[in-house]
């Protein structure tokens, strides 16, 4: 039913920047709120982002706030996240996940996308 699948990770330099995609299908009644979250070994998984169904609410983690942006075409059924400025302590796997609202957009995932980056 519902899928959510990501791309645009990979290995970039610190400094460098990338854009994740989180391209979702199967939703029955109308959008769904959509986060980024992020996960590194040793560490508790972190959200970094989030944006409500129609874009009008944006949440981003203090971590990344000022570097990444979180924005959506529903047009297309896809979640963007723009990643500048990236450091060494941005890597790990980041997933996007869907919800009602920002606060449960943990109910359906994504298998996730690895972003290295190297100093």
């Amino acid at each position: 039913e519902v899928q959510l699948v990501e791309s645009g990770g990979g290995l970039v330099q610190a400094g460098g920047s990338l854009r994740l995609s989180c391209a979702y299908s199967g939703f029955t009644f109308d959008n769904y709120a959509i986060a980024w979250f992020r996960q590194a070994p040793g560490k508790e998984r972190e959200r970094v982002s989030c944006i409500s169904s129609s874009g009008g609410s944006i949440y981003y983690a203090d971590s990344v706030k000022g570097r990444f942006t979180i924005s959506r075409d529903n047009a297309k059924n896809t979640v963007y996240l723009q990643m500048n400025s990236l450091k060494s302590e941005d890597t790990a796997v980041y997933l996007c996940a869907a919800g009602y609202i920002c606060p449960r957009a943990t109910r359906y995932w994504g298998q996730g996308t690895q972003v290295t980056v190297s100093s």
